[in-house]
């Protein structure tokens, strides 16, 4: 059930005092959402599931090795589609409209090229 206008106008009103009292914390707050803790597991799972599919196609390429190899890719590749799926569904409909409204607005390179350069910077500090 979406706001009223008096209800949108007091949130705005609420939104605009945060940033003007901290603007540090509100800009904390809002580079964070609701939906990052599964879009960042969700990334993950596709990760897992391409290692799965390296895993399958090397284990079959490999003449000497086994079949176990081979299933066992097979199995990586099947526990990280369900762990997407499952995220996904606790996402819901609300973050994926999110997800694409952000990706929209800071465009698909912006936001993967943060994640690389903060990829990056945590390699320099260790």
């Amino acid at each position: 059930m979406p706001l009223s206008e008096d209800e949108q106008r007091i949130l705005q009103q609420i939104e605009q005092q945060l940033y003007e009292s901290d603007p540090a914390f509100a800009g904390e707050i809002r580079s964070h959402s609701f939906y990052a803790h599964h879009l960042r597991r969700m990334k993950w799972a596709g990760v897992t599931f391409v290692l799965g599919v390296v895993l399958l196609v090397a284990a079959l390429w490999l003449v000497d090795t086994t079949f176990l190899l081979a299933f066992a890719g097979f199995v990586v590749m099947l526990g990280s589609a369900l762990w997407f799926e499952r995220n996904l569904r606790r996402l819901g409909r609300a973050g994926m409209q999110q997800l694409t409204e952000s990706m929209r607005a800071a465009g698909l390179r912006d936001y993967l090229g943060s994640a690389g350069q903060r990829v990056r910077d945590r390699f320099r500090r260790d």
